[in-house]
C-alpha cells in the first residue's frame, strides 16, 4: 500500500506518497517539473518490495504541499533545506537519493551541500547543474530547447498559458514528448487536479524564476557513488551533457537508454528500477 503523510519542516509542510516499511533503508523520490511524488508510482511499489522505505514527496510548490510566496523562496538553498530536513525527520541513517529533472537538480544540490545524509545518489536525466549552466551560457542548440525557461521568467504570461484551455500545454508538455501512451488520461486527470491547488502554477514556475539567484557554477567534485542514466530522446536536454556530468563524479556510472525520452521512468521502468536496484546493491 501506499500511504500519505505530510511532515512539517522549515515552517512548510511536505506531502509525501510512502511504501515499504520504517526503518529500513530509504529511498527518497524527486519529482520534477511539471509533475508530483505520485510520479514515482512504479518505483514506490517495486522498491518496497525487496524491503526498502520508499518516499516521494511532492516538493514546495507542487500539489497539498506548502506553496510559499515569491520568487526567492524557490532557491535551492530552500529546495535542499527542505529534503535535509525531511531525511532527519524519515531516518538517523543515510539515504539513497534519486532525482529526475528538476528534482534531479535538487538531488545534485543535496551531494555538494549535504554529502553526508547521502549513501549513494541517482540522476535521471538531469545534467550537474556546472554544465547545464555552461550549456545554457555557450550552446545555442542547448538554449533553444529550453526557451521555455527563458518564457517562465516573465510576470503572470506564464501561468495564464498553462492555465488555458483546461491546462492544454502543461498536458502537451507530457503527452507530445513522451513515448506513445506513456501518460494515460487517468495519470492526466490526477496531474491537472493538482495543478489546480490554489497558487500551485506560480510556485511551480517560480523553480525558473528562482535560477537566476542561485546557479551552481563551478562546484566540487561529487565525491559519492553516482549512477547517471540518460535517455537519449529526450527532447529538453541534449544528450552532450551526460558524460561532461558523470566526469565530475568521483565513483560514476552513466547507463544509457536508446529508446527512451525524458520521461525515462515512466516509459522503462523496469529499466530504470534494475539500473537503481543494481546500483543500490553494488559494493561501489
Amino acid at each position: 500500500m501506499v500511504k500519505q503523510k505530510t511532515y512539517t519542516i522549515n515552517n512548510i509542510g511536505l506531502q509525501t506518497y510512502e511504501a515499504g516499511t520504517a526503518g529500513q533503508p530509504l529511498i527518497l523520490f524527486l519529482h520534477g517539473f511539471p509533475e508530483l511524488g505520485q510520479a514515482w508510482y512504479r518505483q514506490l511499489y517495486f522498491f518496497a518490495g525487496p524491503g526498502f522505505h520508499v518516499v516521494a514527496p511532492n516538493q514546495r510548490g507542487y500539489n497539498q504541499s506548502s506553496k510559499p510566496s515569491g520568487v526567492k523562496a524557490y532557491t535551492i538553498q530552500h529546495l535542499t533545506t527542505d529534503i535535509a530536513g525531511l531525511i532527519k525527520q524519515l531516518t538517523s541513517g543515510k539515504v539513497y537519493l534519486v532525482g529526475h529533472d528538476w528534482g534531479g537538480a535538487v538531488a545534485w544540490a543535496m551531494a555538494l551541500r549535504y554529502p553526508e545524509l547521502i549513501e549513494k545518489l541517482i540522476i535521471l536525466n538531469m545534467p550537474h547543474p556546472a554544465v547545464m549552466h555552461e550549456h545554457l551560457r555557450d550552446n545555442p542548440k542547448q538554449r533553444h530547447r529550453s526557451w521555455y525557461a527563458g518564457f517562465f521568467q516573465l510576470p503572470i504570461l506564464p501561468e495564464l498559458l498553462c492555465r488555458a484551455f483546461n491546462y492544454r500545454s502543461l498536458e502537451k508538455t507530457l503527452v507530445n514528448t513522451a513515448l506513445p501512451n506513456t501518460f494515460s488520461p487517468a495519470q492526466i486527470a490526477l496531474y491537472k487536479k493538482a495543478w489546480r491547488q490554489p497558487g500551485a502554477l506560480t510556485a511551480m514556475i517560480n523553480w525558473y524564476r528562482a535560477y537566476r539567484y542561485e546557479p551552481i557554477t563551478n562546484p566540487e567534485p561529487i565525491v559519492l557513488p553516482t549512477l547517471l542514466v540518460w535517455g537519449k530522446k529526450d527532447v529538453f536536454l541534449r544528450t552532450e551533457m551526460a558524460q561532461p556530468s558523470i566526469e565530475k563524479c568521483r565513483h560514476g556510472q552513466l547507463k544509457f537508454i536508446d529508446e527512451a525520452t525524458h520521461w525515462l521512468h515512466h516509459e522503462k521502468p523496469d529499466v530504470v528500477n534494475q539500473f537503481i536496484l543494481e546500483f543500490i546493491q553494488s559494493s561501489g
